[in-house]
């Protein structure tokens, strides 16, 4: 037996497969989710949303609150150190005392001793507002004359990315066929199993939160940064998570669980009911795309032109990463020679944008896919053959002008697709298949098709990195090797 085989034959798990640790607490129950949480002598938390989309707060009261049997306590925006917090910009307030900017915004948050009287104090609340000029539509507010949602900005605008590459007004010169679209892709709401849950209490001087969620680290962050804490006085834990889909990127209970175990010194306890959680956490942005994309008569593409407006809602969230994809992939995978997008991302007083399952992609995709196949039919071609006429491959240019990485084989996958879904080829001219007789008269069949990519980790250039820590055990050979790492189990199978 030679080294390497003495090696693959000493592996415990590598090379082989291994039933998921949490799997079987999973499957009977045993699986502690943030809303299974429980310490002793716990309170509960609950929290006022704004319930208007941009208002200024004028009058505050919340005495009766206070005064209500069993409430701890009422925390507003005073007891909040750093009153901002943010993944890509601090530019959302923990606790709002001044300007209301969507209709989720926390306002006050009550503790006590049951779940019940929470909720009932934070009903005696009393806030007086001053509504405002509402901006929703991102069309609208990113014109120079809109409102301004944060008035210590010149614009609305958050983030504004361009792609040039070639010459569009020669490409579309060059062109026998020019097609245009306009298309609107809404939000789109998580739905997560469990909603947003989770328990903080104190350890020492330490600040403990277990909840669920995708970047810990950025968890710590942020809430370090509102209780004016260093990183180490906080810890983040991550329970069995019931469904991310991206939208757990961005924090929620958070800050609130933190701070009202910091200030209370006893377990905190919150879990959001379905409305809760549709009101005030991130959904999937909502874009307008527009379109123009040229062709030769032979089925080439000569230019394509592409603006997208992206919904931010009130705050930034993962605006700036997800515009970035959509930037990329609203011109599909596709090798076109002149290309021209501006994509922007724009605050509204809407519920803001955030991680989506695609993170961007799946918007620009469904703009370039649908284009593609209204060039097919104005060109009289099928669709999988002007796909394969333009496909980027193996050393084509981005329209950021990188080149694709080694291994890119579009074309085989393109036939083998087609083939499966019923396409034949003769000659190098494809032909869909007749669909399947509709099961009744009120319904219709068809068969298309659609290619799309996605980034691998951020991808556009994004700073990506990742550490760990190795403990070898063992005297003459190495017996045992541990790994410790922070990555969250999001049901990718990390744990």
């Amino acid at each position: 037996m030679n080294q390497q085989s003495r090696v693959e034959s000493s592996l415990r798990y590598v090379g082989k497969s291994v039933p998921r640790v949490d799997a079987l607490d999973k499957v009977t129950g045993q699986a502690l989710y943030p809303g299974d949480l429980t310490r002793p002598d716990m309170l509960h938390l609950k929290i006022l949303f704004a319930g208007r989309p941009h208002a200024r707060i004028v009058g505050l009261d919340t005495s009766r609150a206070l005064a209500m049997p069993g409430v701890v306590a009422v925390l507003t925006a005073r007891d909040v150190p750093v009153n901002e917090y943010g993944l890509a910009l601090n530019d959302q307030p923990a606790l709002c005392d001044e300007v209301i900017r969507f209709e989720g915004d926390q306002i006050a948050v009550v503790v006590a001793e049951s779940e019940k009287t929470a909720a009932q104090a934070r009903d005696l609340i009393e806030v007086a507002y001053e509504d405002l000029p509402v901006v929703s539509d991102p069309r609208d507010a990113q014109q120079p004359d809109s409102i301004l949602v944060h008035a210590d900005r010149s614009s609305n605008v958050l983030k504004h990315y361009r792609i040039r590459k070639g010459d569009v007004d020669e490409g579309f010169a060059q062109a026998d066929v020019i097609v245009s679209g306009r298309y609107y892709l809404p939000m789109q709401e998580h739905a997560y199993l469990q909603p947003e849950a989770g328990l903080a209490y104190m350890d020492g001087d330490q600040v403990v939160v277990e909840t669920a969620g995708q970047w810990a680290h950025h968890d710590q962050r942020q809430i370090a940064h509102a209780l004016g804490l260093p990183l180490e006085r906080v810890r983040i834990i991550y329970r069995a998570i019931g469904g991310a889909f991206g939208g757990r990127e961005d924090i929620s209970v958070q800050i609130a669980l933190a701070l009202a175990a910091w200030k209370t010194g006893r377990p905190v306890k919150i879990v959001w009911n379905r409305e809760e959680s549709i009101r005030g956490h991130c959904k999937r942005h909502q874009m307008y795309i527009t379109a123009r994309w040229g062709a030769t008569r032979e089925g080439r593409l000569t230019a394509a032109e592409v603006e997208v407006i992206a919904d931010a809602g009130a705050y930034a969230y993962t605006s700036t990463m997800v515009l970035g994809q959509v930037n990329l992939t609203c011109t599909g995978v596709y090798d076109i020679p002149n290309v021209k997008v501006d994509s922007y991302a724009v605050y509204t007083n809407n519920i803001p944008g955030g991680a989506f399952r695609g993170f961007g992609s799946p918007q620009g995709i469904f703009a370039a896919e649908i284009q593609m196949d209204r060039l097919a039919e104005k060109l009289g071609l099928d669709p999988v053959t002007i796909r394969e006429r333009n496909l980027l491959r193996e050393g084509s240019l981005l329209s950021v002008d990188t080149p694709l990485p080694p291994g890119i084989d579009l074309g085989r996958m393109l036939d083998a697709c087609a083939r499966a879904a019923g396409w034949s080829c003769v000659n190098g001219e494809w032909s869909r298949p007749e669909p399947a007789p509709a099961s009744s008269p009120t319904r219709k069949r068809g068969v298309g098709l659609a290619i799309g990519f996605k980034n691998v980790g951020f991808g556009f250039g994004y700073p990506e990195d990742a550490s760990v820590t190795i403990e070898l055990h063992g005297e003459a050979e190495i017996d045992e090797a541990i790994v410790c790492y922070a990555g969250a189990e999001c049901g990718q199978g990390t744990h």
